[in-house]
């Protein structure tokens, strides 16, 4: 793993210092394997979304090259500082599994979402739960 890389991706969150830290608790406790795969991959970013009413979105990422065929951002709301953390940290980790995916499935699952929600409960990170939806159908 690469921590002066990671410690660069977290700068773009220095005005965000708990995102920041919840970022970096997620990232920190995935394993070194999925690490070393965003950590090794030049193309990988972390961003904070970069939206304006009636001009849209802003977002750079970097281009496919000859060794990566893909350019992979996660792209975090601000919203996410404030939110409890339990459900933060899940939106992060469930972001970076569908980064480290390449938003495919995983295993026998083949539905992107529950891909990335089973991958991210492997890493200790489970979809909590919400008491409105409990009882609906």
């Amino acid at each position: 793993m690469n921590a002066a890389r990671f410690t660069f991706l977290l700068q773009t969150f220095s005005e965000h210092p708990l995102l920041q830290a919840r970022i970096s608790f997620v990232l920190f406790r995935l394993p070194d394997v999925i690490q070393s795969d965003f950590s090794d991959d030049p193309s990988f970013q972390i961003t904070l979304e970069d939206y304006s009413p009636e001009q849209g979105w802003k977002l750079f990422m970097a281009c496919p090259s000859a060794t990566n065929t893909v350019s992979r951002c996660v792209v975090l709301r601000r919203k996410l500082e404030h939110a409890s953390e339990d459900f933060a940290l899940y939106v992060i980790a469930h972001e970076f599994a569908h980064a480290y995916l390449r938003n495919g499935g995983w295993g026998e699952i083949t539905d992107i979402e529950e891909a990335a929600d089973a991958l991210a409960a492997s890493w200790g990170f489970k979809r909590p739960l919400f008491p409105q939806f409990i009882g609906r159908t």
